[in-house]
């Protein structure tokens, strides 16, 4: 709890006498909020704009525009995530496609001149 004090995601307490912090009730509900949406995938940063300084008044608007932001992040991500599964597959077959006759070294080299763009030619 004191770590998201100090970065600013949980409102500092008062200290007792004998040190301890006090927390108020509601300190569970911020910690539950953070902790789900760390797992959504939230940054401590964009959880610091996310979050009301005052919990009992959320800009509904703001929140759900970071909510859209984030799922449109995720969708990216998932898209990114599904074109290099698509290119390691491809490299995997290639890899295993290797001639009976051939070793390893010639077929990386084969690999690796398929990979690289043919240079482009003047149409002069």
């Amino acid at each position: 709890m004191r770590f998201y004090e100090r970065v600013g995601l949980l409102k500092q307490v008062e200290r007792q006498p004998n040190g301890y912090r006090s927390y108020p009730a509601d300190a569970v509900l911020v910690l539950q909020l953070i902790s789900a949406a760390q797992r959504a995938g939230f940054s401590l940063d964009e959880l610091r704009v996310m979050l009301p300084d005052d919990e009992m008044h959320w800009d509904q608007a703001a929140l759900l525009d970071t909510l859209r932001r984030k799922v449109q992040d995720i969708e990216a991500l998932q898209g990114q995530l599904v074109q290099s599964r698509a290119q390691l597959l491809a490299l995997v077959a290639q890899i295993e496609a290797k001639p009976e006759d051939m070793d390893c070294a010639s077929n990386a080299r084969r690999l690796m001149a398929d990979m690289t763009p043919a240079p482009a030619r003047s149409s002069t």
